[in-house]
């Protein structure tokens, strides 16, 4: 029951509810069948029991089941194939399927695409600060990693789609060399929102004005590589927040673009 206000209006007015919401038996199901998938007691590609096993193990209805299964494909956890030789199979958990519904969110609430850059400043100076303190063999071998693919942008820079894919992949780089795996979703789901936008910026603006840029890219992920290999973390971030802000003015500008004008 609710607890309400002594007050004359407290009957209109409800202030505080006890209410608790009791998943259905379907929700249930697919909660069992989803932790046996992400813990990997149903294999990738494993067919999960027949309807009647499942049925029978759950104690639940065929509809029951089907919802079950509706909930767990919706989540893009199992597909389900229709026939004689049909049935429910285990997928494998994709980072593109978490970044796609992130996708969507954002478009629902109309986020301003500036805001996906001003996230991506934050995530990457973090993921900078990292790498610049671990000097372990492993944190070495990273740079190192890192040193090589800014080097190979030296030979793309007059090549706008081709840059434009490497850049990106360079940022992911620097996330991934954290070896932190919360930051690398997260980063992801950014990081596939910017590189469609890069497809669409490089649609609408001269093939000159894309390559001006990408020189001044290859010299900033240039500096940046050197001040990571000298072991300067704090002018490091402090460059590569400079140099994102940068990114984000030139990409977006004054534009009042939202992520569904880029995905949609």
């Amino acid at each position: 029951m609710g607890t309400y206000e002594t007050s004359e209006d407290s009957v209109v007015n409800p202030v505080k509810t006890n209410v608790v919401k009791v998943p259905k038996a379907g929700e249930l199901v697919a909660a069992d069948l989803r932790r046996r998938i992400i813990t990997g007691e149903l294999s990738v590609g494993d067919p999960l029991p027949n309807e009647a096993a499942l049925m029978e193990h759950f104690g639940v209805s065929r509809p029951t089941l089907r919802e079950a299964f509706r909930i767990l494909e919706s989540e893009s956890l199992i597909t389900v194939l229709r026939g004689a030789h049909g049935g429910a199979r285990a997928l494998a958990l994709d980072d593109a399927v978490a970044a796609r519904h992130t996708g969507l969110l954002l478009q629902y609430r109309g986020t301003p695409l500036i805001d996906v850059y001003r996230a991506r400043t934050e995530l990457e100076v973090a993921a900078v600060g990292m790498l610049g303190t671990g000097r372990d063999r492993a944190s070495a071998a990273g740079l190192d990693k890192l040193d090589r693919l800014v080097q190979e942008g030296t030979h793309l820079v007059d090549d706008n789609e081709a840059y434009a894919q490497h850049d990106v992949r360079l940022h992911r780089t620097v996330v991934e060399l954290t070896d932190n795996t919360t930051l690398n979703i997260l980063a992801e789901m950014l990081f596939k929102i910017i590189a469609v936008h890069n497809v669409v910026f490089i649609a609408e603006h001269e093939s000159g004005q894309a390559r001006s840029a990408n020189r001044a890219a290859q010299r900033a992920w240039t500096k940046l590589a050197k001040l990571l290999g000298d072991a300067d973390v704090a002018a490091a971030q402090a460059y590569w927040r400079r140099h994102l802000e940068g990114v984000a003015r030139f990409m977006v500008g004054n534009s009042e673009a939202t992520v569904v004008d880029v995905l949609s």
